[in-house]
């Protein structure tokens, strides 16, 4: 039991890190965003970490739909004002999507060109 606390304690403590540098600096990211950076920097420096990192952190991830609660009730919240910036949120999301999609496909025809290794099964084209 006191690994586990001890593992939260670590995970809580890289996001009180973060959230306070950035508070600190007026960085324009999320707190725990830049606490996940300090962590990684942490743990690749192999510097000691609780025994039940592993398994506390699987467990968070297990249940993390718990986690959504709050923005579904956030929503419901405000469905009045979702009634009316609905049909643009809604093209943001298609169209940023979309987007994605392009910019995704464009970036793999591109690193397939520069390595000169085309998809399993496929001929490189000239």
């Amino acid at each position: 039991m006191i690994e586990i606390l001890k593992a939260v304690t670590f995970l809580l403590g890289f996001q009180l890190l973060g959230t306070t540098a950035v508070m600190g600096m007026g960085l324009p990211i999320p707190g725990p965003v830049a606490g996940l950076l300090f962590m990684i920097g942490w743990l690749g420096l192999n510097a000691p970490k609780p025994k039940l990192l592993k398994e506390t952190a699987q467990a968070l991830i297990a249940h993390l739909s718990l986690l959504f609660v709050p923005a579904a009730v956030g929503i419901v919240q405000h469905l009045d004002r979702l009634a009316y910036e609905g049909k643009i949120l809604l093209a943001a999301v298609v169209v940023s999507t979309i987007l994605a999609l392009i910019v995704g496909a464009l970036t793999f025809v591109m690193m397939v060109r520069l390595t000169g290794t085309p998809p399993e099964g496929q001929e490189l084209r000239s």
